[in-house]
């Protein structure tokens, strides 16, 4: 079977690391998060992150699907150049991909996430609600599923999320099933 590379995208604070880790775990894929890349080479490197964040992350990304593993990229791919540069990076692979945007659809709801939430990575610095809202984030133009976390808590968007990817043909195992 292919590997998959499944490309998470939208806004801070909309739950893609969420979803994404649980994607990961119950596939065995893989996990990429651009936010650990990106504070890893601040801290190492000790450089201003620009593009080199996401550039390393195609790389490790490519080595995963090289190998025939699947791949979960977590990271807001605000712009449409980074959405079809982690395409070529499956298809150089030879591999499938899937375009995953999460959503949360109300906006008050959306504010208290990203208001209430604390960094999981050491370094960090979480945007504030307004550098959210004011975040460059170009609209689609190519085929994606998309998730709406609104209202609803994780599991719940988890098992969205499968019947998505499953409605979508990609081979997608009950999370139930794993947990």
């Amino acid at each position: 079977m292919k590997s998959v590379l499944y490309i998470f995208s939208g806004l801070p604070g909309v739950g893609k690391s969420t979803l994404a880790r649980a994607l990961a775990r119950f596939t065995a894929a893989a996990y990429v998060r651009i936010d650990t890349v990106e504070q890893a080479l601040r801290d190492l490197c000790a450089i201003e992150v620009q593009g080199e964040g996401y550039r390393l992350a195609y790389r490790i990304a490519s080595d995963n699907l090289g190998l025939g593993r699947s791949v979960v990229a977590d990271a807001c791919n605000p712009i449409e150049l980074t959405r079809e540069e982690w395409h070529r990076v499956a298809l150089d692979a030879g591999a499938r991909y899937v375009d995953l945007e999460v959503i949360c659809s109300d906006p008050v709801e959306h504010r208290r996430r990203v208001e209430a939430r604390a960094a999981e990575i050491p370094g960090l610095v979480l945007p504030r609600w307004q550098e959210v809202q004011a975040r460059e984030y170009h609209p689609w133009t190519s085929e994606r599923i998309t998730i709406d976390t609104a209202g609803q808590p994780a599991d719940a968007s988890v098992a969205g999320l499968v019947r998505e990817l499953r409605a979508y043909g990609m081979p997608v195992d009950d999370p139930a099933a794993g947990a």
